[in-house]
């Protein structure tokens, strides 16, 4: 029974030395989809969109208030009243519109990226179960380093079976 069990112990690490592990650069493979990309464009162009809405809005406000210093003198105090807190709404409007802009823009960025990152949450394990991998970890996450000699690059698989280049 002791030689038994002094064989099983001997031949245990022989059997972790057979695993394979895998490693994957997500970010390069992520940036090559083309989904990717139309997503990027897409938040640009919706962040684009609400900074020339938030610019006009200033624009606005700007004028106001210079026309505003303008006739300040002559204004009765009634109106001055008025106007400045017309312009005090205007200037809380416009910091509230940022703030949604800003939770809009990260909704919309998380919702499309989602979808992206699940496809290619999908192609990994795709081929690190036809491959037989133990594991494959993400070389881009900051993981300190990877031994290239234990552990094989499987970029390209995935790359291969998201239909990349």
């Amino acid at each position: 029974m002791k030689k038994l069990l002094l064989m099983l112990l001997m031949f245990a690490p022989l059997a972790t030395f057979a695993q394979k592990f895998g490693h994957v650069n997500s970010q390069e493979i992520m940036q090559a989809m083309p989904e990717f990309t139309k997503a990027k464009t897409e938040i640009d162009a919706l962040q684009k969109q609400y900074e020339a809405d938030l610019k006009s809005m200033q624009d606005e406000l700007t004028k106001k208030s210079q026309d505003y210093e303008k006739a300040k003198a002559t204004l009765p105090d009634n109106i001055k009243q008025r106007r400045e807190q017309e312009m005090q709404d205007m200037y809380q409007k416009i910091q509230q519109s940022y703030q949604d802009n800003q939770q809009a823009l990260a909704k919309a960025s998380q919702d499309k990226m989602q979808v992206i990152q699940t496809k290619l949450v999908d192609a990994i394990k795709a081929v690190g179960q036809a491959g037989g991998y133990v594991y494959i970890m993400d070389g881009a996450s900051g993981i300190p380093y990877i031994s290239t000699t234990l552990s094989t690059d499987v970029t390209t698989q995935v790359k291969a079976k998201l239909g990349l280049k």
